[in-house]
């Protein structure tokens, strides 16, 4: 299974911490929010991941030059339209990894080895799999989704009112045949001037609407967090922290 990361952006309402460095390179407790992630995906069962870079790219490759991920090769791939396009641009740039199974991960995203286990070991019953979080109230910067049982509805951060079930939390699935269809609907929205401006889970949305062939997971109950601004850094901080400290934990758990 192939992980596409997006970390083409700069992460400009983390300012002025990502002054200089993309947001995927924000520390956390000795390591960067990228290799975070990197671990985690190699721990669920990833054996390749791609990331697409943009902002600072040098500082990323030379990262990836000096570390090494257990079982797992990482490779990247340069997007030079990321100043001017958003992420449904870096998907495109991407297309050419998706000839099978795959998973995209926002490079913002992190979340427990658990939560990525539970995605790539449950059965896909949709070609699209879109994983989701459940919470008492949204704000406008979630991508919200609407449902019928597990598929999907629709997806957006305009979505309002009461039939409203989750948020996505930046991590699909494809299968071969979900591999297809987007890469058919990433054609289709770049060949107009606007797809430049899109996030890719516009064409998501367009392709539940259109194909009603995207489910919906949900890693209720599991650990993940979203980097946007500086209380969700803390809020991450303290996430990993917690990782750490209940690792510290296990060999005397162990012992006893």
């Amino acid at each position: 299974m192939k992980a596409i990361i997006l970390s083409a952006g700069q992460g400009k309402r983390l300012l002025p911490l990502t002054a200089d460095r993309p947001k995927c390179l924000m520390p956390l407790s000795g390591s960067t929010l990228l290799e975070w992630q990197l671990e985690r995906l190699a721990q669920a069962g990833i054996d390749e991941a791609v990331v697409v870079t943009g902002f600072r790219a040098d500082l990323v490759d030379k990262l990836l030059a000096s570390r090494s991920f257990a079982g797992m090769t990482v490779r990247t791939l340069y997007n030079p339209f990321y100043w001017v396009a958003d992420n449904l641009a870096s998907c495109w740039m991407a297309r050419a990894e998706m000839t099978g199974p795959f998973v995209i991960l926002n490079g913002d995203t992190l979340f427990e080895t658990a939560a990525g286990e539970r995605v790539l070991r449950t059965p896909p019953e949709y070609p699209i799999t879109v994983t989701i979080n459940k919470k008492p109230a949204y704000d406008g910067d979630d991508m919200k989704v609407i449902t019928s049982g597990d598929r999907l509805l629709s997806i957006g951060k305009t979505l309002d009112g009461p039939a409203i079930d989750g948020e996505s939390i930046g991590f699909l699935r494809f299968t071969e045949e979900g591999a297809a269809i987007f890469v058919a609907e990433l054609n289709r929205a770049m060949a107009v001037p606007e797809g430049l401006k899109q996030w890719y889970l516009s064409a998501i949305d367009r392709i539940a609407k259109a194909q009603g062939c995207v489910g919906t997971l949900s890693i209720q109950g599991f650990d993940w967090a979203e980097l946007d601004f500086p209380d969700d850094y803390r809020a991450m901080q303290a996430m990993v922290q917690g990782w750490l400290d209940r690792d510290a934990l296990q060999p005397q758990a162990l012992s006893a």
